[in-house]
C-alpha cells in the first residue's frame, strides 16, 4: 500500500485549505433552505398545499399520549410501525417546548447531524463532498413536509451506520439494527456488506439490536406487534406505482373503485387491487431475489460497492411497494448521499434521477394532492413523471451495480511494466495514522479475506 507524504493531498494542510469555500457554501446553503423551510412550516410564508403539520400535532401527540400509559395505539390502525418507532415519538416529550415545536428542533438537529456526517466524510482522502451537497440540496425539495414526519430521523440513523461499516462494522451494524426497529428499511443497508468478518459483526449487531430493543418494548408495553395485523388488508395508496394503472382506467371511466383513507393513508379499493398488490409483492420478492444473486454472483468490489448495493435494495423495495408516501423520498436521498461520497459510486446518475424526482414529488404533495386523490390527469401525469423516474432509477440502479462488480478491470493490449522509483526514507514523510487505518480498510474490501499489501 502506497502512502503519501503529509506535505501532499493526504495532509490535513491539503485537506483543510481547498474545501474552505466549499465548506462555506455549504454551511450557507444550508442555513438559507432550513430558514425557509421554518418560515413555511410556521405559517410566516405561505407553504402551498396548506398547512402540513397536522401529523404532528394531532395523530402523534395523540400517539404520544397512548404511548405514556405503557401500551402502544394498537386500537389505532393508523399505527403501522416497528415498536422502536415508541421511541422517536416519546422524544419529543424530553424538551421543554410544546409538542409540535420539539418535533421540529429534533428533526433540525437530525438533519444537522446528517449534513455534519456527509462533510466530515466528504473531507478523507478518497472521498467527495458531493454526497454531503445531495443532502443538503435535495431535502429541501420536499418542501416543509420533510419536518413533519419522522422519517428524517430514521434516515439520519442509516446513514450514520452506512458511514461507519467501513472502518467499524460493529457499530455500523447496532446503528442500522436500532433504525431497522423503528422503520425496518435500514435493515437493507447490510445486502452488500463484503463476506467475511465485517459481514459477521455487522449482521450480528444489527440482528441483536433490533431483537433485544424489540424484545424489551414487547415486554414492557402492551401491542408491540399489532400493526402487522393491519398489512394484510392493505389496499393501494395512491401514490404508489401500482396506482397508476388504477388512476388511468379511473380516467378513461373503466374503474368504479373508491378512494378512501384506509390504514392511515388514502388508498384505493375495489376492482383490480388485489390483483395488483399480488404484482406488487411478487415484484419486490423478485428484486430481492435477484439481490441475493448479484451477491453471489459480484466478483469486484470497491468502497462504493455497500453504499450502491444498499441504494440498490432501497430503490427496489419503494418501486414495489404497495405505499410510496412522499417522505420515502429522504430515505432514498440519504442513502444515494452516501454513495456519492465515494468518487468511483456506480450510482451517480442514479442520484441525479432521485434529485429530479424531489420537487416533481413536492409539486404532487402537498400541491396537487387533492387532485390525486380525484384522479385529475394534470395531477395524475406529474405522478406519472415521478414513479417513471423512480422506476428507472431502480432499473438503472441494478444495471450499474451489476457491471460494476462483474470480471475484472481489462489490462491494455501492451502492458509496459517499470521498474517502481525507489521509496524515501519513512522519516521523511511522516504520515498520519488515520489516513492509513482507512485505507488500508478500503484496500482490504477491495479483496476480502485478503491482506492488505503495505
Amino acid at each position: 500500500m502506497e502512502l503519501a507524504p503529509a506535505t501532499e493531498s493526504g495532509s490535513s494542510r491539503g485537506r483543510l485549505g481547498r474545501p474552505l469555500g466549499a465548506l462555506a457554501a455549504l454551511g450557507a446553503t444550508w442555513v438559507a433552505t432550513r430558514t425557509v423551510l421554518v418560515l413555511l412550516m410556521t405559517g410566516v410564508l405561505k407553504s402551498p398545499g396548506g398547512d402540513i403539520t397536522a401529523d404532528v400535532w394531532m395523530i402523534y401527540h395523540a400517539w404520544y399520549g397512548v404511548l405514556q400509559t405503557g401500551t402502544f395505539p394498537f386500537d389505532d390502525v393508523t399505527w403501522q410501525y416497528p415498536p422502536g418507532a415508541a421511541l422517536v415519538i416519546l422524544l419529543p416529550g424530553l424538551l421543554p417546548w410544546s409538542y409540535l415545536v420539539s418535533f421540529w428542533v429534533i428533526c433540525g438537529i437530525a438533519d444537522a447531524a446528517a449534513a455534519a456526517l456527509l462533510i466530515r466524510t466528504g473531507l478523507r482522502r478518497g472521498r467527495a463532498l458531493t454526497g454531503a451537497w445531495m443532502w443538503v440540496v435535495a431535502v429541501p425539495l420536499l418542501g416543509p413536509m420533510i419536518y413533519n414526519r419522522f422519517d428524517i430521523l430514521v434516515t439520519a440513523l442509516a446513514l450514520a451506520g452506512l458511514l461507519a461499516l467501513i472502518r467499524r462494522p460493529a457499530v455500523g451494524g447496532l446503528l442500522l439494527g436500532l433504525g431497522g426497529i423503528v422503520k425496518i428499511w435500514p435493515l437493507l443497508g447490510l445486502i452488500g456488506t463484503p463476506s467475511g468478518r465485517r459481514t459477521r459483526r455487522s449482521w450480528t449487531l444489527a440482528a441483536a439490536t433490533a431483537v433485544s430493543v424489540g424484545f424489551l418494548l414487547a415486554a414492557g408495553m402492551n401491542g408491540a406487534f399489532d400493526f402487522l395485523t393491519f398489512q394484510a388488508d392493505r389496499g393501494i395508496e395512491v401514490e404508489s406505482v401500482g396506482a397508476l394503472p388504477l388512476h388511468f382506467a379511473r380516467i378513461a371511466g373503466a374503474w368504479d373503485g373508491r378512494v378512501t383513507m384506509n390504514y392511515g393513508s388514502p388508498e384505493m379499493l375495489g376492482p383490480w387491487v388485489s390483483v395488483i398488490s399480488k404484482v406488487m409483492m411478487a415484484g419486490t420478492v423478485i428484486g430481492f431475489l435477484w439481490l441475493l444473486l448479484w451477491r453471489f454472483k459480484s466478483r469486484r468490489r470497491n468502497a462504493a460497492t455497500m453504499y450502491d448495493a444498499a441504494l440498490c435494495a432501497l430503490l427496489i423495495f419503494v418501486v414495489t411497494s404497495r405505499v410510496i408516501s412522499p417522505q420515502y423520498l429522504v430515505w432514498l436521498i440519504g442513502v444515494a448521499a452516501v454513495c456519492l461520497t465515494v468518487r468511483n459510486s456506480s450510482q451517480r446518475p442514479v442520484a441525479l434521477l432521485i434529485l429530479i424526482a424531489c420537487p416533481l414529488t413536492l409539486l404532487e404533495f402537498p400541491t396537487l394532492f387533492t387532485q390525486v386523490l380525484a384522479s385529475d390527469p394534470w395531477a395524475v401525469t406529474v405522478l406519472s413523471l415521478r414513479n417513471l423516474l423512480l422506476v428507472a432509477a431502480a432499473v438503472l440502479s441494478c444495471v450499474r451495480l451489476w457491471r460494476s462488480t462483474r470480471g475484472s478491470e481489462p489490462l491494455p493490449p501492451t502492458v509496459v511494466l517499470r521498474e517502481p522509483p525507489a521509496l524515501p526514507p519513512a522519516s521523511s514523510y511522516p504520515v498520519r495514522p488515520g489516513i492509513a487505518y482507512e485505507q488500508d480498510l478500503l484496500d482490504g474490501i477491495d479483496h476480502p479475506g485478503a491482506p492488505a499489501k503495505r
